[in-house]
């Protein structure tokens, strides 16, 4: 008897999981419709069943909430990185023009232009280094970001997610951003439908 019972639990969890199959490709169909007709022709029904069948048991839903959380916060992080040091440059740059300033007021007429070129040269020089600060800080963003899209495609890919891989490809980038953005969208549609018949 117990035999009977596993082996009608099975059934019915594959049966289960065969209508949850259907029910995610058919939603992933019709959320792909919102892409741009570009997209459409590179979402195969191949890719949308194997995304199907990835996003089963709810796990991908799960990792991919976690990595948009991190993406977050690391690019309000960045943000915030920048900002200070934009602050630190301005408190640099008015620093030196109110030296600027105060030396000029306490300067002898005949010494006035040699004044004036030496803070024009200190002026150049802090404008200069600042220059060079802000666009380090730039490629440091550019680089920890893309260290990101990398640990993203390297994290959906151990999941299991169709069409990731660490790529560079824009073409095959762009995919994956669909695939992501059907993802959310579906992952949305679902949180609002389990609110509303609980």
């Amino acid at each position: 008897m117990a035999g009977y019972l596993g082996m009608y639990e099975e059934t019915r969890d594959i049966t289960q999981q065969q209508e949850r199959h259907y029910y995610l490709l058919s939603e992933l169909q019709s959320l792909v419709k919102d892409l741009p007709s570009a997209c459409h022709q590179r979402m195969s029904h191949t890719i949308l069943s194997d995304l199907a069948l990835a996003l089963i048991d709810g796990t991908v839903f799960e990792i991919v909430q976690g990595l948009l959380e991190i993406q977050h916060l690391t690019e309000k992080n960045l943000y915030n990185q920048r900002l200070k040091l934009h602050a630190e440059h301005r408190a640099l740059k008015q620093d030196l023009l109110r030296k600027h300033r105060e030396a000029q007021q306490s300067c002898k007429t005949h010494n006035f232009s040699v004044l004036k070129a030496t803070q024009q040269k200190e002026l150049e020089s802090l404008e200069q280094r600042i220059k060079e600060e802000q666009r380090m800080m730039d490629e440091k963003i550019v680089l920890e970001l893309d260290q990101k899209v990398i640990d993203q495609q390297s994290t959906l890919e151990k999941a299991g997610v169709s069409s990731f891989y660490i790529t560079k490809n824009p073409q095959e980038l762009m995919l994956q951003m669909n695939i992501l953005e059907l993802i959310q969208k579906l992952q949305q549609k679902e949180s609002l439908s389990s609110k509303m018949f609980p």
